[in-house]
């Protein structure tokens, strides 16, 4: 069955719910990045990683932050993945003169992956891109990903640079991706 999708937590805010919100994604944001890429990483290196960016203060911040936009999917009530875009550009990267929109997260449960969750992500990205009128799409992809580099190539796109990502005190090896967008 496919997984139900819930729309833009952004939408929660100020509805006395964004809390419990920002508190289950982060529970989720820990869990798929732990079944994705935990095994790669020492556990304090992790437990520091976490304790910056996957709490459920961080995601509050993000939640009531005009320009970033989040989407979740949902089997039932379960929370199964999540993608967060930005319009502020951290990753190591000047688009200008154009603009961009960084896509900061994507991540599905495994148990999901191949059920059609990206590929809805995916299409709620660039909706989300040519909504803030970017010329193009930015984001990080760890360069021992396959299926993700995979994923980003069938959407359009293409090695821009070499980056890093770091865990605690790990910096891992990235490529930084960008699909242009057409005016079409």
């Amino acid at each position: 069955a496919e997984a139900d999708i819930v729309v833009d937590l952004g939408d929660s805010v100020g509805s006395g719910t964004w809390w419990r919100g920002a508190a289950t994604l982060a529970a989720l944001a820990r869990d798929t990045f732990d079944e994705a890429f935990g095994r790669l990483y020492r556990p304090d290196d992790l437990a520091a990683f976490y304790a910056e960016w996957k709490t459920p203060e961080a995601f509050a911040r993000w939640i009531a932050d005009p320009r970033v936009g989040i989407l979740v999917a949902c089997d039932g009530d379960w929370p199964i993945g999540y993608a967060m875009t930005g319009q502020d550009i951290k990753l190591d990267y000047d688009p200008a003169p154009r603009t961009a929109l960084e896509l900061k997260q994507l991540y599905i449960r495994a148990s999901h992956h191949g059920a059609g969750v990206a590929q809805v992500f995916m299409d709620w990205v660039i909706a989300q891109a040519r909504s803030a009128e970017a010329d193009e799409i930015v984001l990080s992809v760890y360069s021992e990903n396959p299926r993700g580099i995979a994923f980003y190539h069938k959407h359009g796109f293409a090695k821009a640079a070499d980056t890093t990502f770091v865990v605690g005190t790990q910096v891992d090896a990235e490529y930084l991706f960008v699909k242009p967008l057409s005016s079409d």
